[in-house]
């Protein structure tokens, strides 16, 4: 009997990777629009802004929804690989990336639970590291958007500056992150789990 085909998620990564970089960057497109409006209101009318944020909101939606099916497909082969060292249910996987506050910290752990998860061998010190930095970046950017539209009132130029340099090191490691995970399980699934098709072949006696 064949064995189950499994396999690394790399056409999720790849949509989810290319929908990731099109949300930053229309994020940034967005921003720009919206301070142009706020201080050169003729220049850049309110429709011409309000369009902007439209596409940006499409456009990161599309990135959290191909994001999250990626890292659900990730943690199901990480089950495979290494059964019982992952936290938490496949629901919960995806619904911590959604409630607020729990959003801030949790999600990180799970992600280091499927990037440990890799069949033989250990997680090195650059995987770590590489998510931690996105992490970082992920929740600077989260936390310096509100602080710049309170206290800047989306005017401020230096602001500006901070919170779509965070998005865009965000965006970056991101990628980065899928990639080295899909890569990763691609490797242990390959070492790990038979080969789909395989048969036992009868001894000879």
């Amino acid at each position: 009997m064949s064995a189950p085909t499994v396999k690394a998620p790399w056409p999720l990564a790849r949509c989810a990777q290319a929908a990731v970089a099109a949300a930053v960057a229309a994020d940034v497109h967005r921003a720009v629009t919206a301070r142009a409006h706020l201080l050169h209101p003729r220049d850049t009318p309110l429709s011409e802004s309000g369009r902007a944020s439209m596409v940006y909101v499409y456009l990161m939606t599309a990135a959290v929804v191909l994001f999250l099916v990626w890292f659900a497909r990730c943690r199901r082969n990480a089950e495979l690989l290494s059964p019982g060292t992952v936290r938490g249910s496949a629901v919960w996987a995806v619904l911590a990336w959604l409630i607020p506050v729990v959003n801030l910290w949790v999600p990180r752990g799970l992600l280091l639970d499927v990037q440990r998860a890799r069949g033989p061998g250990t997680p090195g010190r650059r995987d770590r590291v590489l998510v931690n930095a996105w992490w970082a970046t992920w929740v600077g950017h989260a936390l310096v958007v509100p602080v710049g539209t309170r206290l800047g009132q989306g005017t401020s130029l230096v602001l500006l500056l901070v919170a779509e340099a965070l998005h865009l090191a965000a965006g970056a490691l991101a990628i980065a992150v899928i990639q080295r995970i899909t890569a990763r399980q691609a490797t242990a699934l390959t070492a790990t789990l038979p080969v789909p098709g395989a048969v036992d072949l009868p001894r000879l006696s």
